[in-house]
């Protein structure tokens, strides 16, 4: 995770992105196309402007630091919603170890206008992937620790109810497809669940899955993060495209 690398479906290249990157974990885009992205390492939520300059999202919260970043989502108001856990100051390995300085992990909401960082829940352990409902009425969120899916009812202030437990054995990163089929990072691979939370398909991987995402032309193409490899499969649906992304 020192370096952040992008490819091109048309050519088959795939290179440096950022060099280093900043431990970044969770990336997506706003409405705009430009790239949202989690950094363990400089423990920040930051957004990659057309011109190539990097724009601070969030660092701190009530004054003090986040604990390090991991996986982000924009909402179609513009809003950017990120998990904070501490994987990138309990060691070296993927950021640099430090003292947490706010007392747990949890769910955070930045506001589009005024740049407020919110607190939205505080009953996480590790909180890490989460993604938006198609009609962004719930934010799905994955406790890495406790092995869970969570949803949760989004308000129209910004607020969250609710919680309840809607799947096991989900360990990571999250994606939707356009049916609004839950596809995780779990026990064995990729887990894939229905909105109500069942099981329905499990996709085997040799090695440990983190993140996963949908893209390609077509956004048919499920590209899969796994410990040491980036693994494609082209499957017959199709990655819900967020509200408001081009």
């Amino acid at each position: 995770m020192t370096g952040c690398c992008a490819g091109d479906e048309l050519t088959g290249n795939v290179g440096p992105f950022r060099r280093p990157s900043g431990y970044v974990n969770g990336n997506t885009r706003d409405a705009q196309g430009r790239l949202i992205s989690c950094e363990q390492g400089n423990r920040r939520v930051t957004r990659t402007e057309h011109d190539g300059s990097i724009t601070v999202i969030a660092d701190r919260w009530e004054g003090r630091r986040l604990n390090s970043p991991n996986d982000a989502v924009v909402k179609s108001d513009g809003s950017i919603w990120f998990t904070d856990p501490p994987y990138g100051i309990t060691t070296d390995y993927e950021g640099q170890r430090a003292e947490q300085e706010i007392d747990g992990c949890h769910v955070y909401r930045a506001d589009p206008v005024t740049g407020e960082v919110r607190k939205v829940t505080d009953d996480f352990e590790r909180p890490n992937g989460l993604a938006f409902s198609a009609d962004e009425s719930l934010l799905y969120v994955v406790d890495t620790r406790r092995k869970h899916l969570r949803a949760f009812d989004v308000h129209a202030d910004g607020t969250l109810s609710g919680g309840k437990v809607l799947a096991e054995g989900t360990s990571d990163g999250i994606r939707l497809d356009d049916a609004g089929r839950i596809w995780a990072a779990g026990d064995g691979g990729v887990l894939c669940f229905d909105p109500d939370g069942t099981l329905i398909g499990r996709l085997p991987i040799p090695e440990k899955v983190a993140n996963l995402t949908f893209g390609g032309l077509k956004g048919n193409w499920l590209f899969i993060a796994a410990s040491t490899s980036l693994y494609a499969l082209m499957t017959n649906v199709r990655g819900l495209t967020p509200s408001g992304t081009p």
